[in-house]
């Protein structure tokens, strides 16, 4: 499975920012799909996660109702809709892709098999 981020961008506090992570390969072995962020000396942070069979969402406490998870019907892509951003989402983020059925381990980065390359996100006036 590859992923590939894209979508990172310099916003403004209070804007708006969507990401996106394309899946290929084997995506039909895709268990579930994350999005992890991570700044420099800090360990990565879950954000959010979706199951790929039901739809089924998780998001981490300080992102919910301020972030969106979603996938297309194809599910060949998962995408990220961030609103009322603030400096401290400033991050790289990344998509991951669990393979293992371990839907009640989605906020674990250990529980993932596969990780896009990044995307930075910078929100700063």
């Amino acid at each position: 499975v590859q992923l590939v981020e894209s979508g990172g961008d310099l916003v403004q506090p209070g804007g708006s920012l969507r990401l996106s992570c394309a899946a290929s390969g084997s995506i039909f072995s895709i268990n579930a799909m994350g999005w992890f962020r991570q700044t420099p000396g800090k360990e990565r942070e879950f954000v959010a996660a979706l199951r790929w069979s039901d739809g089924n969402t998780n998001y981490a406490n300080s992102v919910k109702g301020q972030f969106t998870i979603s996938r297309d019907n194809a599910r060949t892509t998962v995408d990220l809709q961030m609103n009322s951003l603030k400096p401290e989402d400033t991050a790289v983020y990344y998509c991951a892709a669990q393979i293992r059925s371990r839907w009640f381990l989605n906020y674990r980065p250990s529980a993932y098999d596969y990780w896009g390359q990044g995307t930075q996100v910078t929100v700063s006036s």
